[in-house]
């Protein structure tokens, strides 16, 4: 009886030891170097480089019109331009707007009829816009027609536009902010 007793014990106290052990970590199956996404980053690097020369050009034989360089990696500027007004639009805003694509050259790849009137609500909306366009929208006032130069990553990069636009290629894009709707947080 004792024996047994204690072979119960022995078999509670074991059983309590190893439920409190803790995880040991595993090792990986296989491993990576990682030499795929270092490749991908240094291609679009390149590839970035190279969109911004052309843009630079742009902008270097452009006497008529004075470029700013946005935060977001982007160039525009103002075809018509509103000094008075502060306003621009915030999260959650609604925009109304119309805008074209172009290629760098000129050449219309989705004019202002064919988008139509747009609405956007700023930040919130998941719509089919590419991101130049989003971000450059907070920089417009109501009433202002900008035109942007977008490098392809803020464009519509690796897909393109079926038929119409090839992967990876800059944009410009006039873009003009017919009304801004602020939302009740604002």
């Amino acid at each position: 009886m004792m024996t047994r007793n204690l072979l119960i014990f022995i078999l509670i106290t074991s059983t309590f030891y190893t439920a409190c052990k803790s995880p040991e970590a595993r090792q990986p199956v296989q491993q990576t170097s990682g030499t795929f996404i270092e490749a991908s980053a240094d291609r679009n690097k390149k590839l970035y480089e190279k969109e911004k020369k052309q843009i630079q050009n742009i902008i270097q034989n452009d006497d008529l019109n004075s470029y700013v360089s946005s935060d977001s990696g982007f160039w525009y500027f103002y075809n018509e331009k509103d000094s008075i007004s502060t306003q621009k639009p915030v999260f959650g805003d609604v925009v109304t707007f119309t805008y074209n694509v172009r290629k760098l050259n000129g050449e219309t790849v989705v004019s202002e009829t064919e988008n139509g009137l747009q609405n956007y609500k700023i930040d919130q909306t998941n719509q089919e816009l590419i991101s130049g366009i989003r971000d450059g929208l907070k920089l417009m006032k109501e009433g202002e027609t900008v035109t942007f130069l977008f490098p392809s990553y803020k464009a519509f990069g690796y897909y393109g536009i079926q038929n119409k636009l090839g992967a990876n290629t800059p944009v410009q894009s006039t873009v003009t902010l017919k009304s801004i709707k602020q939302s009740q947080e604002n």
